[in-house]
């Protein structure tokens, strides 16, 4: 049976699968705050087991450490997180994820086109940029990322 605030570090790696290091990581970066004992070690609740699995799965499914814990904030820090304080946050991440999955549809679409048309046209190619004319509409490559030439001219 899990303790409420009674695991160690080793087996919170255990259960986890992340290492002990990496433990101490997210715990200095504020995603996890386990007690302390009178001699100092520390003792994780069982429910920081989901803590870090979420955090390894946000990371894997590539947000940054920054947004896992703007994300975790809003999770409760006197109880455990109910089902339903984890289905907000996984709201969130989901709407997040189904823009990036549009944008890189959007992306692979413009990428199969140019590399599929084989003439390099430079009239029509998303990739020319006569005189660095795009750079009028901010980073990156603006023409792959929606802007239009005519947008600068």
């Amino acid at each position: 049976m899990i303790q409420r605030r009674g695991l160690t570090i080793g087996q919170i790696s255990d259960r986890t699968g992340l290492a002990p290091s990496a433990i101490r990581f997210y715990e200095e970066q504020g995603l996890v705050t386990p007690d302390r004992t009178d001699a100092g070690q520390r003792r994780y609740a069982g429910s920081d087991i989901r803590r870090l699995s979420f955090v390894m799965i946000a990371q894997n499914l590539g947000f940054s450490i920054s947004e896992i814990r703007a994300q975790m904030a809003s999770l409760p820090q006197e109880r455990t997180p109910t089902k339903a304080d984890w289905t907000r946050i996984a709201n969130r991440f989901r709407r997040v994820l189904d823009q990036r999955i549009r944008q890189m549809q959007a992306l692979s679409d413009k990428l199969d086109g140019c590399i599929g048309c084989g003439c390099l046209s430079l009239q029509t190619c998303r990739l020319y940029n006569p005189e660095d004319r795009a750079a009028r509409l901010g980073r990156g490559p603006r023409y792959l990322m929606g802007n239009s030439a005519s947008e600068v001219e």
